[in-house]
C-alpha cells in the first residue's frame, strides 16, 4: 500500500518516480503557475509535468528556484511538442525547454503526442540525450499498444513512462497490461476527468463511505492500480485535496465498482488522430 506522499515507483531504469505530481496544462504563466507550484511544494508534491506546449516552463523553473528545494529532490518532466518533432528539431526543441526551465535536465522527457512519420526519428533524438545523461528518463504520452509496438521494434532504450488520459470513464486496461509486461510506467493525464464525475452516485457513495471526496476515491483507484497520477490544478484547496489520498485503501469489492465505469470515453483527442 502506498501510505505516503514521499513515496515513489521504481522505473525500469532504477530512476525514482513519485506517484503523484502537480500537472500545469493550461495554468497561466506567470504568477498564477508559480503559486501552483510552490503551494505544492509546500504541501509535499515532489513531481511537476510541464511541457513545452503549455508555454509555462520559465514560470514551473522560477517556482523551482524560489522553493529553496535541491533540484534532485524534484522530478521535472516536460514534453516535445507536435510541431517539433523529428530528430534535430527535437534536440533544438530540449534546449528550448532547458533554457526556459533555468535547469541542466530533466527528470523525465516525453514525446507529447505520436505524430506520424515522425516519432521514430523523435524517439532517436531522446535516446541521445538519455545517453547524454540530459533527460534521466525517457518516455512517452498518448501512446497506444501499436504505438509502441512500432517504437519498441526498432528502439535502442525502451520508453520508460507511458502518460495517457486515464480515469474511470477510460481505464486503458489492455494498455496497462502490455506497459506493465514491458516495464512501462503508465502515468494518468486529466485522472479526475476534469471533474466530469464529480456527482456519479458510485464514485459519491464510496466517497461518503470514506469520508473522502470523488476526486481522492478516483485518484487512489489509479494508484492502487498501479498509475502515477498527476492531477492539475491552480486552486490550493484542490490541490491540497488531491495529496489527501495517503490515508486509505479502496476494497476488492470498492476497486470492482469502480472498473464498472468504464465507457471507453476521452475527453481528449485520439491517439490515432494526431492532425495537430
Amino acid at each position: 500500500m502506498i501510505r505516503s506522499i514521499a513515496e515513489r515507483t521504481r522505473l525500469a531504469n532504477g530512476v525514482e518516480m513519485p506517484w503523484l505530481g502537480l500537472g500545469v496544462y493550461r495554468a497561466e504563466e506567470g504568477p498564477e503557475v508559480e503559486e501552483a507550484v510552490r503551494v505544492a511544494l509546500e504541501l509535499g508534491y515532489r513531481a511537476i509535468d510541464t511541457a513545452s506546449m503549455y508555454r509555462n516552463e520559465s514560470g514551473v523553473g522560477r517556482a523551482l528556484r524560489a522553493s529553496g528545494l535541491p533540484r534532485e529532490e524534484v522530478f521535472l518532466t516536460t514534453k516535445v511538442w507536435n510541431s517539433e518533432q523529428g530528430y534535430d528539431s527535437t534536440l533544438r526543441a530540449f534546449e528550448a525547454s532547458l533554457k526556459r526551465l533555468g535547469v541542466d535536465y530533466v527528470d523525465l522527457y516525453l514525446i507529447h503526442w505520436p505524430v506520424p512519420g515522425r516519432y521514430k526519428e523523435t524517439w532517436r533524438a531522446l535516446e541521445r540525450l538519455y545517453r547524454e545523461r540530459r533527460a534521466r528518463a525517457i518516455g512517452v504520452s498518448n501512446f497506444q499498444i501499436h504505438h509502441l509496438e512500432d517504437l519498441l521494434a526498432g528502439a535502442e532504450v525502451a520508453p520508460m513512462v507511458n502518460q495517457v488520459e486515464c480515469h474511470p470513464r477510460l481505464q486503458q486496461r489492455e494498455l496497462l497490461d502490455f506497459c506493465r509486461a514491458h516495464a512501462i510506467q503508465l502515468e494518468a493525464w486529466a485522472p479526475l476527468m476534469r471533474g466530469r464525475l464529480s456527482d456519479e452516485p458510485t464514485l459519491r457513495r464510496i466517497a461518503a463511505a470514506r469520508g473522502k471526496t470523488p476526486a481522492q476515491v478516483m485518484l487512489r483507484w489509479n494508484l492502487q492500480r498501479g498509475v502515477v497520477v498527476i492531477p492539475k490544478s491552480v486552486r490550493r484547496e484542490r490541490i491540497e485535496e488531491n495529496a489527501g489520498i495517503f490515508d486509505f485503501e479502496l476494497s476488492e469489492q470498492e476497486m470492482e465498482a469502480l472498473a464498472s465505469l468504464e465507457r471507453g470515453e476521452r475527453i481528449g483527442p485520439d491517439p490515432d488522430h494526431v492532425d495537430f
